[in-house]
C-alpha cells in the first residue's frame, strides 16, 4: 500500500514558529514530525510515500531527498496554490491506481497501522475508511455518526450547533481510500476531505466505515497542543498507547456509578450525572489506563427502551462529559435478559447470553480489540453481578456506595475495596 502525507499547510495558528518552517519539520523530541510518521510507516512495511508539498516546501524536499536514508521511496508534488487537503489527493490521480494511504503532516501518531489496514480490507464495497478516536476536545472536533458495522452515516463538523448531543467520534486526520475517491474531487479547485468531499461521499451512498482507537493520534495545530504533544512524547506515553503493547484499562459501570440510579430507566431525560463522574473520569483519561463502559441494559430485551434512545442516551452522556474535558474509549453493553413474560418484550434479546455481567463477554470482547492486560485492570460497579463479572475476568473490584453499593446481594462476591463513590475509586487506584 502506498502513503499520501499531507505536508502542504500552513501553521497560521502556531505564530512566528508557522512562519520559518513547514508544520511537518516541527521537531517532537529528536525529529521533525514528518520524520516520525515515515518511520512508522516503514516499520508497518510501507515505503512508497508521496508528499504534496505547499507552503515552504522546499524546507521539506532538502531534509528527506528521495528517502534513501529512511529506507523508504519518496516522490514529491509540489502545489503552484493552495488546494486543500483533497485538492492535494486529487493531483496524484495518475500516479495512484489502488486503495492508499492518507495522512495529515500536521499529526502526530502512534498506532497499529496493520489493524487499521485490516480493518479497512474486511469491509467490503466500501470507498473508504476513517480514523476515528474520542478526544478531550470534541467540541472544536469534526465528528461522525455511525451505525453498528462502524459505517459512517452523517458528519458533525465544526461548528456545532448549541445544544447538540454526540458520540465522541473525532476525525483523527487518517484515512485509507479506494481510488474511486478521485471521481468526486475537482482537479485545480480548493477543497478539504472533511468539509467537502465526505459528504459528497455520503450523498452518493458510498460506504465509509469509522476505525475507532485509543492510540495517540494528536495534531500540533497550536502552541497548547505542541506542547502537550511534546510533553508526551518526552513521557513515553505516545509509543506506549499503540495497541501492538498491553494495555491496563478500567471497566465502569453505568447506572449507579457514573450517573444516578433510576428505576427502569428508559428514556434520555432520565440519565443523570454524578457531578463527580467528570472529574473521575478525567483523571482515569490523564493516566495510563482505558476507560472502558461495561453495561447490562436489560430495558432493551424487555421493550421498554430502543436502539435508538439508548444510543441517545450515550450522546447525552458523551456530550456532558466532553464539556468537562473527560471522555469514554470505548462503550460495550448487553442487550439481553433471560425472563420472559414483559408485555411488548423481544423475543430474540430474551436469552440467556455470555454477555450479561456476571458473565465475562463484554470484558473478553474488550481485551480482543483493545488488547487489554486484565489481570493489571480494574472494574468499578456498584451490584454484586459487577463484582463477581470483574473476578471472573481476573480484574481487581471496587465496589462503590453509590447506586445499589451492593445491597442487592444478588451474588456472593467480595470486592477488593470498597470506595464511597467513583472519584474516590479512582483516588484509590492512582
Amino acid at each position: 500500500m502506498k502513503a499520501v502525507i499531507l505536508a502542504g499547510g500552513k501553521g497560521k495558528r502556531l505564530g512566528s514558529l508557522g512562519k520559518k518552517i513547514p508544520k511537518p519539520l516541527i521537531k517532537i523530541g529528536d525529529k521533525p514530525i514528518l520524520e516520525h510518521q515515515i518511520m512508522l510507516l516503514r516499520k508497518y512495511g510501507i515505503r512508497d510515500i508521496w508528499l504534496p508539498l505547499g507552503y515552504l516546501g522546499n524546507q521539506i524536499r532538502e531534509y528527506f531527498g528521495d528517502g534513501r536514508k529512511w529506507q523508504v521511496n519518496i516522490s514529491y508534488h509540489q502545489e503552484e496554490k493552495p488546494l486543500g487537503t483533497a485538492g492535494a489527493i486529487k493531483t496524484l490521480e495518475k500516479k495512484i491506481k489502488e486503495d492508499f494511504l492518507v495522512l495529515s503532516g500536521d499529526v502526530m501518531l502512534n498506532f497499529d497501522i496493520g489493524r487499521f489496514i485490516n480493518y479497512h480490507r474486511q469491509k467490503k464495497e466500501k470507498i473508504g475508511s476513517i480514523v476515528v478516536h474520542p478526544n478531550d476536545h470534541p467540541f472544536d472536533s469534526d465528528l461522525v455518526e455511525v451505525d453498528k458495522t462502524g459505517r459512517i452515516t452523517s458528519l458533525l463538523i465544526r461548528p456545532h450547533r448549541s445544544g447538540a448531543t454526540f458520540r465522541n467520534l473525532s476525525i483523527a486526520s487518517v484515512f485509507i481510500f479506494s481510488s474511486k475517491i478521485f471521481k468526486y474531487i475537482t482537479s485545480q479547485k480548493k477543497s478539504d476531505i472533511e468539509k467537502n468531499i465526505l459528504p459528497l461521499i455520503l450523498k452518493a451512498k458510498q460506504k465509509i466505515y469509522a476505525y475507532n482507537t485509543p492510540e495517540y493520534l494528536k495534531d500540533i495545530g497550536t502552541p497548547e497542543r505542541l506542547k502537550k504533544v511534546k510533553q508526551d512524547y518526552a513521557s513515553g506515553k505516545i509509543k506506549r498507547l499503540n495497541l501492538k503493547n498491553k494495555r491496563k484499562a478500567i471497566f465502569l459501570d453505568r447506572d449507579g456509578v457514573i450517573d444516578k440510579e433510576v428505576d427502569q430507566p428508559s428514556e434520555v431525560e432520565d440519565l443523570k450525572i454524578y457531578n463527580f463522574a467528570p472529574k473521575a473520569i478525567k483523571k482515569i483519561n490523564d493516566s495510563n489506563y482505558l476507560t472502558i463502559l461495561i453495561t447490562n441494559q436489560p430495558m432493551l430485551a424487555k421493550g421498554f427502551m430502543t436502539e435508538k434512545t439508548l444510543s441517545n442516551i450515550h450522546k447525552k452522556l458523551e456530550t456532558e462529559l466532553g464539556k468537562k474535558d473527560a471522555k469514554i474509549d470505548a462503550i460495550y453493553y448487553c442487550p439481553h435478559h433471560p425472563e420472559r413474560g414483559f408485555r411488548g418484550e423481544i423475543p430474540k434479546l430474551k436469552i440467556k447470553c455470555d454477555c450479561r455481567k456476571p458473565e465475562i463477554g463484554l470484558l473478553l470482547k474488550a481485551k480482543k480489540e483493545f488488547n487489554v492486560d486484565l489481570k493489571k485492570s480494574y472494574l468499578i460497579g456498584d451490584k454484586t453481578s459487577d463484582i463477581l463479572a470483574g473476578k471472573r475476568a481476573g480484574c481487581k473490584t471496587i465496589l462503590v456506595k453509590t447506586g445499589y453499593g451492593g445491597k442487592d446481594k444478588l451474588f456472593n462476591a467480595k470486592p477488593d475495596f470498597i470506595a464511597k463513590n467513583l472519584l474516590q475509586a479512582i483516588c484509590l487506584i492512582q
